[in-house]
């Protein structure tokens, strides 16, 4: 069997090359920002610093049927 073993320098660009594609990623996710411009019905993001999108913010979803579940979990109390 051929076993490879890398040198002190191979392992070092490699960890260097991990990092740096690390630091990107994580340079890259997209940050909530705040538009004071657009208002509160607007979510804007922001991402790498330079590409910022906005889009209108969904509304808070009302359930249309109340279960039978809920319903036994509030019962009134007698007395």
């Amino acid at each position: 069997m051929i076993f490879f073993r890398p040198s002190l320098k191979a392992l070092a660009i490699t960890v260097a090359v991990a990092a740096i594609a690390s630091a990107v990623l994580l340079a890259a996710r997209p940050q909530p920002i705040e538009s004071s411009v657009l208002g509160a019905a607007w979510e804007c993001t922001q991402t790498a610093f330079i590409l910022t999108s906005c889009a209108p913010r969904a509304p808070q979803a009302i359930p249309a049927v109340e279960t039978s579940r809920s319903k036994e979990a509030v019962r009134p109390t007698s007395g």
